[in-house]
Parts: C-alpha cells; sequence; structure tokens
C-alpha cells in the first residue's frame, strides 16, 4: 500500500502538520484514534486552536497505559489536557477503563468498539519500530478477531497496556503517522522504505480503503527522503 510521505520544514512544522489534518478531520466528524506519549501533545495542542468545536468527534485510544487517568503517564489524561480542555467544545471522550485488569479491560473495550469505523487513527512509532502498544515480533500482532487487546510492559514506563489491534486500526480511512527525532530514523527507515515485516509493528498499519499520510521532521527523515 503506497503511503504519502511529508517531510516536515522543522520540529516544529511537524506537529503543525499533523495537526491541520486532525483539525480537518475534526470537522468533518466521526471517530478518531488518537495517540499517547510525548510526541503529539503540540499537535494536539495546535489542533484544538484550528477548530474550537469538538463535538461531532468521538475519541478514542489507539493504545491506554494500565495507569489511573491522573497518572502523568495516561494517554487519556494526555488527550483530555491537550486537546479537550482546550477546545471550545471538546470531543467525546471514550477512555480504557484501567482499574480493570488489562485482559479484562480489552475485552472491555473490545466491546464498546464493536461497529466503530474510524475516521482517522493518529500513530507514532518507536525506536525499535513499535506502533500504539503492538511490539516486534509479539503476539497481539497475528490476533485478527479482536478490535483491542491487553499488551504486557516493553519499555518505559514498565505497566501493561491495552492497545488496538492491526485490523482495527488498518480499518481506519486515514492513517496518519507522526514522527520526530533522530533516534527515529532507522525505525522510520524500516517502516517507511522497507516491505511489511513483524520486526517493525509500524510497518503493518497502513489504511485498507483510505490513504496513510506519515510526516516526519528532517532528523526523522535521514534514511527515507
Amino acid at each position: 500500500m503506497e503511503i504519502e510521505l511529508v517531510i516536515a520544514r522543522d520540529e516544529e512544522d511537524a506537529p503543525r502538520r499533523a495537526a491541520e489534518l486532525l483539525a480537518a478531520a475534526a470537522e468533518r466528524g466521526g471517530h478518531l484514534a488518537l495517540s499517547g506519549g510525548s510526541t503529539p501533545r503540540r499537535a494536539y495542542e495546535l489542533a484544538a486552536e484550528l477548530v474550537r468545536d469538538w463535538s461531532r468527534v468521538d475519541a478514542w485510544l489507539g493504545d491506554e497505559r494500565c495507569v489511573p487517568a491522573t497518572d502523568e503517564r495516561s494517554n487519556v489524561g494526555l488527550v483530555r489536557h491537550a486537546l479537550a480542555a482546550r477546545a471550545l467544545v471538546p470531543p467525546r471522550v471514550h477512555p480504557v477503563d484501567t482499574s480493570l485488569p488489562p485482559a479484562r479491560a480489552a475485552a472491555a473495550y473490545d466491546a464498546e468498539l464493536e461497529g466503530i469505523e474510524l475516521a482517522l487513527a493518529l500513530q507514532g512509532i518507536g525506536p525499535d519500530g513499535h506502533t500504539a502498544s503492538l511490539y516486534p515480533y509479539a503476539p497481539a500482532l497475528d490476533v485478527s478477531d479482536a478490535r483491542a487487546v491487553a499488551a504486557p510492559a516493553e519499555l518505559e514506563p514498565w505497566v501493561d497496556r491495552v492497545t488496538m489491534t492491526v485490523p482495527m486500526l488498518c480499518s481506519a480511512r486515514e492513517v496518519l503517522f507522526l514522527v520526530v527525532g533522530a533516534n527515529k530514523a532507522e525505525a522510520a527507515r524500516r517502516a517507511f522504505a522497507e516491505p511489511p515485516s513483524q520486526a517493525t509493528p509500524a510497518s503493518l498499519v497502513r489504511s485498507r480503503s483510505g490513504r496513510t499520510v506519515v510526516i516526519l521532521d528532517p532528523a526523522a527523515a535521514e534514511h527515507v527522503r
């Protein structure tokens, strides 16, 4: 599947470009799968400034860390703080119930996602090539009959996770990767310039029915230009 590579001018330009696509999706409305971690924070802040009314959006978590929503490591906490709290009218946010054990939390989220059609899935990529909480050669990569599964801790912070599966993420009409930093350059090469492989889970996530856009800053794009 072809991807659209976008090389940003600099590290500040990359989240701005991602924010523009998030804002466009918000104006169209629908179900968005959002990511956590440090990379998308600025994109959420900018998107909330570009579009003030997110009432047509249902925001889901592409993955979540099994910590309370008030924990600084929480992905839903990031979405609420950086996006929902800054919008004039916030989206409907669908958290993972992290009070449950990981397997039960994943089963509950899987059931909640039944029938949901994602308009957009925002993805990051780790230096090891993981995306969401889908790690190299993990059993979760072979799951085809669930929308969300539990994932064990594989890297810092060392907490269990709940993650959308590859088929669920690939069902999105638009898959958007935001990749920033020189420490992501080698993983970006494997994900976006080489054939798909379970060694690099990000290489497996492509929109089946729409488009896949990859936004990289110059440092992350070093090996894919």
